[in-house]
C-alpha cells in the first residue's frame, strides 16, 4: 500500500466528517438565511445597512484576528502538542490569544459609527448611517466569540477531532433561526424590493434582529466546549509569552497582518461600492428593476461560496496539520504529495461546480435564497455567475496559503496580495467609470474572480521555488484540463436543457415563496443532475480517478 493512497483514504475519511457536518451546518444556514431575507429582503436600505453591519465582525476578525491567528496558531497548537510542557504552551497561547480579542472587540464596539462610515457610500443618508451605527453596535461583539471559536476549534483540530469544529455552526442556525422566525411573526416580513421606509423602523425591531445574529454566534463558539472537556482537555486562564514559540513567528505576524489588511482594503472599497449602488438605485422608496446593493452581493457571495465551504475547505481542514507536520520535519515530497492531492481533489469539485453555477445561477438563487422574490433573484443572479468565474482559483489559493503558513513565510503572502488587491480596486474603479449603477455589483463579483486568479497564479510561482522547484505540476494541469473540457460539455448540455425547460421565466414566482422555491429546486434538480451525468462520464473516460477520494469512503458508508 503506498502512502499516496494512504494520504487518499484519510484524506477521504477525515474530509467526509467534516463535509457531513458542514453541509449540515450549510443547510441550517440556508434556512436561516431564508428567513432573514423574508424580515427585512435582499435589497432595500434597511438590508442593506444591516448586511455592512453584520459583516463587519467578519471583517475585522479577518484583519485583526485571523490572518495572525492562522498564521501562528495552528503551527504553534502542533507544535505545542509534541513539546514537552504541552498544557502549558497551549494555556499560555489560548489565553493570551483570548484577552487580545477580548480587547480588540471592546475598542472596535465603542468605534461603531466611525467603523460603518468608512464602509459605506457617501450617497448613504444620516438615517442609514444611523441604523448601521446602531447595527454594528449589537454586531460588532460577534468578533469576540468568532475568536474564541476559532481558538477551541483548532485545539480540536490539532487532536484530530475535526467534527465539532465543521458542526458547531449548527447551534448558531437554530438560535437565529427561531429569533429571525419571532421577528417575523411579530413584524411581518418585507415588501417586495426591500425596506426602504426608515421611519417605519424602530429599536425593539434592532435589538431582536441584530441581538438574534450576535447570540447565534456567540452559541457556536461556546458548544465546542463540550467535546474539548470530554476529551480531557481543560483550558487553564494563564497569562504570559515566554516558552510558546512567538519569537520564531514574529516575522510571520507582521508580514501576514499586513497581507490580510491589505487584503480588507480591496474588501473595504467593494464594499463602498457596493452600498453606493444600492443607494442610487434606491427611488422614492422602491427598487429599480434588477439593481443590486451590497445585501444582494453577500446573498450571491453565500451561494458561490457553498461548495467552497463544503469541498475545500474541509480537505484544506484535513491536510493542514499533515502539512504543517512535514513542513516542521523538513518533510517536502510529503508537503508536495499532500498539496498536489489536495488540488486536483478540490478542482474536479469546483469545476463543476463554476459550470453549474454559471448555467443555473437564477434557478439555484430561486432555491436557496426563495424569499427574495423575482426582483432580488434577477438582481442576485448575475452576481453569482461573475463570483462564479473564481471559484476555481479560490480553492487552489486557500490550498497553496496553508502550505506558505506551514513554513512560516508571511512575506511571500503580502507580497502575492498586492498585485491581487490592485486588480480588484482597478475593476471597480472600471465598472464606476463606464458602467451604469445597477451593473457595479456585477462588476465587483467579476474583479473578485480576477482577483483571485491573479493570486493563484503568483502563489504557483512561490511555491515552486519554495518546494524545490517542482510542484507535480503536470498532474495537476492534466487533472483541470480533463476538468474543464468535461466541464464545458457539462455546461452546453444543461444550458441548452434549462432553455428548454422555459428558462427564468419558468420559476414561479408568482405562487410565494412555495412556488418559487419548488420551481427552482425541481429546474435545478434536472438540469443538474443532467450536468453531473455528463460530466462523471466524461471524467471516467479520461480516467480521472480523483473523484474516488472521496467517493469511496462515502460508498462504504451508504453501503452499510
Amino acid at each position: 500500500m503506498t502512502s499516496q493512497a494512504t494520504s487518499s483514504r484519510g484524506l477521504g475519511r477525515s474530509s467526509l466528517v467534516m463535509a457531513a457536518g458542514t453541509a449540515v451546518s450549510r443547510l441550517g444556514g440556508l434556512v436561516r438565511n431564508m428567513v432573514m431575507v423574508a424580515i427585512i429582503g435582499s435589497t432595500g436600505l434597511v438590508a442593506d445597512a444591516f448586511d455592512v453591519a453584520n459583516k463587519m465582525p467578519n471583517v475585522l476578525f479577518a484583519i485583526l484576528a485571523g490572518g495572525m491567528l492562522n498564521a501562528i496558531l495552528v503551527p504553534q497548537i502542533v507544535r505545542a502538542f509534541q513539546a514537552r510542557n504541552a498544557q502549558e504552551r497551549l494555556d499560555k497561547l489560548l489565553t493570551l490569544s483570548g484577552v487580545g480579542i477580548l480587547a480588540l472587540t471592546a475598542v472596535l464596539t465603542g468605534a461603531s459609527s466611525i467603523i460603518v462610515w468608512l464602509y459605506t457610500s457617501d450617497r448613504w443618508t444620516a438615517e442609514q448611517l444611523a441604523l448601521g451605527t446602531i447595527f454594528a453596535f449589537w454586531c460588532i461583539p460577534q468578533l469576540f466569540f468568532y475568536g474564541l471559536y476559532t481558538l477551541l476549534g483548532q485545539v480540536l483540530n490539532a487532536r484530530e477531532q475535526f467534527g465539532p469544529y465543521m458542526w458547531a455552526p449548527v447551534a448558531n442556525n437554530i438560535i437565529s433561526i427561531i429569533g429571525f422566525g419571532l421577528f417575523w411573526v411579530i413584524y411581518g416580513g418585507a415588501p417586495e424590493g426591500g425596506i426602504n421606509d426608515l421611519d417605519s423602523w424602530d429599536t425593539p425591531r434592532t435589538v431582536l434582529l441584530a441581538g438574534t445574529a450576535t447570540l447565534g454566534i456567540a452559541s457556536q463558539a461556546l458548544v465546542l466546549l463540550v467535546p474539548l472537556m470530554r476529551s480531557g482537555f481543560v483550558w487553564h486562564f494563564r497569562l504570559g509569552y515566554r516558552g510558546i514559540g512567538l519569537r520564531s513567528a514574529g516575522s510571520v505576524v507582521g508580514w501576514t497582518f499586513a497581507a490580510v489588511v491589505l487584503e480588507q482594503l480591496g474588501v473595504l472599497y467593494l464594499t463602498r461600492v457596493a452600498s453606493g449602488a444600492g443607494a442610487e438605485n434606491a427611488v422614492t422608496g422602491e427598487l429599480a428593476s434588477a439593481a443590486a446593493g451590497n445585501a444582494a452581493y453577500t446573498q450571491a457571495l453565500m451561494i458561490y461560496l457553498l461548495p467552497h465551504s463544503l469541498v475545500t475547505v474541509s480537505i484544506a481542514t484535513a491536510l493542514f496539520t499533515g502539512l504543517s507536520k512535514a513542513a516542521a520535519n523538513g518533510e517536502t515530497d510529503k508537503v508536495r504529495s499532500d498539496l498536489s492531492l489536495g488540488l486536483r481533489t478540490v478542482g474536479v469539485f469546483t469545476i463543476f461546480a463554476t459550470a453549474a453555477f454559471t448555467v443555473l445561477a437564477a434557478p439555484l438563487t430561486a432555491t436557496i435564497v426563495p424569499t427574495a422574490g423575482a426582483e432580488g433573484t434577477a438582481a442576485i443572479a448575475p452576481v453569482l455567475v461573475a463570483l462564479s468565474l473564481g471559484l476555481v482559483p479560490l480553492g487552489a489559493m486557500v490550498l497553496m496559503k496553508w502550505v506558505y503558513f506551514a513554513y512560516e513565510d508571511g512575506r511571500g503572502v503580502f507580497w502575492i496580495t498586492v498585485p491581487a488587491t490592485v486588480a480588484l480596486v482597478l475593476g471597480l474603479i472600471a465598472a464606476q467609470v463606464w458602467l451604469a449603477p445597477e451593473h457595479w455589483v456585477t462588476a465587483a463579483g467579476a474583479s473578485f474572480a480576477l482577483a483571485n486568479w491573479v493570486t493563484c497564479v503568483l502563489r504557483t510561482r512561490g511555491l515552486r521555488k519554495m518546494l524545490d522547484g517542482r510542484m507535480d505540476g503536470r498532474r495537476v494541469l492534466l487533472l483541470h484540463s480533463s476538468a474543464v473540457m468535461s466541464g464545458l460539455v457539462a455546461a452546453g448540455a444543461g444550458w441548452g436543457l434549462y432553455q428548454w425547460l422555459g428558462g427564468f421565466e419558468a420559476l414561479d414566482f408568482e405562487s410565494g415563496v412555495g412556488g418559487t422555491f419548488l420551481s427552482g429546486l425541481w429546474i435545478s434538480a434536472v438540469c443538474g443532475l443532467a450536468m453531473l451525468v455528463v460530466y462523471v462520464a466524461l471524467l471516467k473516460l479520461f480516467r480521472v480517478r480523483e473523484l474516488d477520494t472521496l467517493l469511496v469512503p462515502l460508498r462504504r458508508r451508504l453501503g452499510r
